[in-house]
């Protein structure tokens, strides 16, 4: 048989539960707030990238090929070689 706990005698703060259910309460909310704040980085980051993307636009650059740039700069040297091998192959094939 079960014993029932009176909610209104039993009263505990919740960082004096350190385990609930079988969960680590602190932890969980630890995590969960790291999360939050980089979450919220993220998105200044983002707006710090936006705001560049514009200035660079201002000054006549275009975006998109400055973009495609930053994508190939991620890739090793073989990867980028492979690929312009296959986009002028694709292309002869086209007519281009």
């Amino acid at each position: 048989m079960l014993a029932r706990v009176d909610e209104t005698t039993h009263t505990e703060d919740a960082s004096e539960q350190p385990n609930v259910g079988g969960i680590a309460a602190d932890r969980l909310r630890s995590i969960i707030e790291r999360v939050e704040r980089l979450e919220e980085e993220r998105k200044a980051l983002s707006g710090d990238i936006k705001d560049i993307f514009g200035e660079a636009k201002s000054a006549g650059f275009d975006v998109k090929t400055i973009k495609h740039i930053l994508k190939l700069r991620k890739l090793e040297p073989s990867e980028i070689e492979e690929m312009e091998t296959l986009l002028q192959i694709y292309m002869r094939s086209l007519g281009m």
